[in-house]
């Protein structure tokens, strides 16, 4: 089993930045293949379905976006962390939902994410003045 923690959320003014991270963690070998995961987040805003925002491939360190963040937020990875960073700038009140951080041993990218088995439980961006 891969656990995975989200963090950094919180409330920012619109055109803000925030940061959030997601940990990987484990109790079985699986932790130890981290670097095969590819990672992936995605958002799920109030009475909305859930999106895909972004995702970085393992093999390659291949990055994704959604077009609606595109130019504004940055998928990165530290293997030796174990953690994949989101960095969100010029924040808009559309940005708003609960982050969730996904892992798969996939080359599929945020639209697919049948493809991503483990999840995190979230965490809260609000984005509003």
């Amino acid at each position: 089993q891969l656990h995975l923690v989200e963090s950094g959320g919180g409330l920012v003014q619109p055109g803000g930045s925030l940061t959030l991270s997601c940990a990987a963690s484990g109790s079985d070998s699986r932790i130890d293949y981290y670097e095969l995961y590819s990672i992936a987040w995605f958002r799920q805003a109030p009475g909305a379905s859930r999106e895909g925002v972004s995702n970085i491939r393992y093999s390659d360190g291949h990055t994704f976006y959604a077009d609606f963040v595109k130019g504004r937020f940055t998928i990165s990875r530290d293997n030796a962390k174990k953690t994949v960073y989101l960095q969100m700038t010029n924040l808009e009140s559309s940005d708003t939902g609960i982050y969730y951080c996904a892992a798969g041993m996939t080359r599929a990218t945020y639209k697919f994410p049948e493809n991503y088995d483990y999840w995190g439980k979230g965490t809260l961006v609000v984005v509003s003045s």
